[in-house]
């Protein structure tokens, strides 16, 4: 099929989606005369050094001078994977924040960076901060209000740290578990990614982005990341443009509607091109028909991976519509921040990128800082930051928790538990563990299993607070000690992982540690009624776990809040979440959409979801 074959395919379905789209452009253009004519005044004031530094993104340890700021008018700083300021608590990374802005307000034009992180489940690198559930979670309540509430308490957060910029939420959809990065998609429908999504922009940027609470939405991977073969992170989406649009755009489509005002590129390719230098998908597509006002940013040295010459690879990129590059690198360093500014600057003078395609870019960058107000709100909100971690924000995430969780088993009606029992064995390795509860990007960029995290209740904690001192609470890590108790709550997960080391290729299934369903084993043979409470990023093979058990409660990677799985255990909130994806029995039948034969044999099917 010809690729205008295809768009005329594609045509009447999308028809409905832009019309109000680009009315809602043009409305949105009405109200924002004035930022377009500050952004207009800097651009032109600017030399060609000046908009390239607009243009870059350096992270924040790649620095050996934080005076390259004023330097080289750079636009933006970032914190991302494991780059953070030493002091993580809400004081030190408002300090790195507000130290940087005042660097960049030193240059010449006085034009404010905005620094960006990894905020994706929570302002989650801060140290006290409320974590929720990460997006697979979100996507099995099937709730905008649930995804919007979670977001808006994140923009909150981060705003008190001074950071206005969050790489979220992510639209990917997850169509091979192998995928280690499936808990970072709604789910494995684009229905999932077109109705969260934009709740997750309105959440993040409020009703204005010039409102001083607001938070920069920045929807990602553009586009098709969760569609690549074997769930191979990084890798290659193989389908033809009806399919890709179908399936992987609709997210966006539904996000630039609600006005998110940056997306970034995926590493991933179509059909064996690289996002990161694909003209059509970017810049036609993208810009021209979808009618994307904001701006284009690479992922973290994604322009490197176009070519081993870096020239090549830049000149690739910004042609393509990267208008702003992620540079974890300092000088020294391959491929560093200074070495893009130089050889950007070579391809201007060298005419092979355009003096207005460099005009665009930076006029996107700059439209959106002014919309933004950032000039009048450069610093960290003094009254924001004394409520990172509150108990309001703890009580929005704790009714998130309940939500996400989908029961998928109560034989003998098990579940709900009873407060008038007297002996309940907590067993399970994850069953006191703030960390494995989290999972990846919880402070490390992996996550990490143990006390990362100062806040939160684990599952243990809030059972036991909930059943006060009447009922016995024993905790067992190994299971042993459950005989003569009248129940057994049993935690058990996957342990954090994050992008690359989450994928599960080369022999590796998605079978449940070794530890954990000893623990359960053992539980199970003291003769009393188990529930298991199974954390992980994905369906996991469930075996042994559907034997030994009889209810089982699907929680995801909930985040620091436990009392919302409690309030669930002990029917306080009956279950209402619904599963994102179909659960298969082996990792013969990944994948498992409900549009491959090997669904109808599945464990669970897509949507299934018990309740009391």
């Amino acid at each position: 099929m010809t690729m205008t074959a295809r768009m005329v395919t594609c045509l009447l379905v999308w028809a409905a989606a832009l019309l109000p789209m680009v009315a809602g452009v043009r409305a949105c253009a009405a109200d924002d005369d004035a930022a377009a004519k500050k952004a207009d005044g800097w651009l032109a004031a600017m030399t060609l050094d000046e908009k390239i530094g607009q243009m870059t993104q350096v992270d924040f340890k790649a620095f050996k001078d934080l005076g390259d700021i004023t330097r080289l008018s750079l636009g933006s700083v970032l914190c991302g994977g494991n780059s953070d300021p030493d002091d993580i608590t809400p004081a030190g990374w408002a300090k790195a924040q507000d130290d940087c802005q005042a660097l960049a307000l030193k240059a010449r034009l006085k034009i404010p960076l905005i620094f960006g992180v990894d905020a994706v489940h929570g302002h989650n690198n801060v140290d006290g901060a409320v974590i929720f559930p990460h997006n697979v979670g979100l996507g099995a309540s099937r709730d905008p209000s649930v995804v919007e509430k979670a977001a808006r308490v994140t923009a909150l957060e981060m705003v008190g740290t001074g950071i206005r910029w969050a790489f979220a939420p992510c639209v990917a959809v997850a169509r091979n578990e192998r995928w280690g990065r499936t808990y970072e998609s709604f789910g494995e429908r684009p229905e999932l990614a077109a109705e969260l999504g934009p709740a997750a922009v309105r959440g993040l940027q409020g009703d204005s982005l010039a409102a001083a609470d607001s938070v920069l939405a920045c929807v990602k991977h553009f586009v098709g990341d969760g569609g690549t073969t074997n769930g191979v992170d990084q890798g290659n989406t193989e389908c033809d443009e009806a399919a890709l649009r179908q399936i992987h755009l609709p997210g966006y489509v539904a996000s630039i509607k609600q006005g998110a005002g940056s997306i970034m590129a995926s590493y991933s390719s179509w059909n064996g091109k690289k996002l990161h230098g694909h003209k059509y998908l970017v810049t036609d597509l993208l810009k021209g028909e979808l009618g994307f006002g904001g701006f284009v940013v690479s992922d973290w040295a994604g322009v490197d991976q176009l070519s081993p010459d870096f020239k090549a690879a830049i000149d690739q990129s910004i042609n393509a519509g990267v208008d702003m590059v992620m540079i974890p690198n300092g000088p020294g360093q391959k491929n560093n921040y200074v070495e893009f500014i130089d050889k950007l600057k070579e391809l201007v003078n060298e005419g092979k990128v355009p003096a207005s395609r460099i005009d665009d870019a930076v006029r996107r960058i700059l439209l959106i800082k002014a919309r933004m107000n950032l000039a009048d709100h450069p610093y960290s909100d003094p009254a924001l930051k004394a409520k990172v971690g509150s108990a309001e924000h703890r009580e929005v995430a704790r009714d998130c928790v309940r939500k996400t969780l989908v029961l998928l088993k109560n034989d003998r009606k098990v579940l709900p538990l009873s407060k008038s029992i007297k002996k309940l064995v907590v067993a399970g390795p994850a069953a006191n563990d703030i960390g494995i509860q989290c999972g990846g990007w919880t402070i490390a960029w992996q996550g990490k299993a143990g006390d990362v995290i100062h806040g939160g209740t684990t599952v243990l904690a809030a059972l036991k607070e909930a059943l006060g001192p009447g009922v016995e609470v024993v905790h067992s890590a190994d299971g042993s000690g459950a005989a003569g108790a009248d129940a057994a709550v049993v935690v058990i997960g996957e342990r954090p992982y994050a992008e690359m080391f989450g994928d599960r290729r080369g022999g590796k299934d998605l079978g449940l540690p070794a530890d954990d369903l000893a623990a359960l084993k053992k539980v199970r043979e003291a003769g009393i009624p188990v529930a298991t409470v199974v954390f992980s990023g994905r369906p996991v093979l469930l075996g042994p776990v559907l034997e030994s058990s009889d209810a089982i409660l699907a929680a995801w990677l909930p985040g620091t809040e436990g009392r919302g799985i409690a309030d669930v255990l002990l029917g306080d909130y009956k279950p209402t979440a619904k599963l994102p994806h179909t659960w298969p029995r082996s990792m013969e039948q990944i994948p498992c959409n409900p549009e491959d034969g090997a669904a109808s044999e599945a464990l669970f099917p897509f949507g299934f979801g018990l309740s009391y």
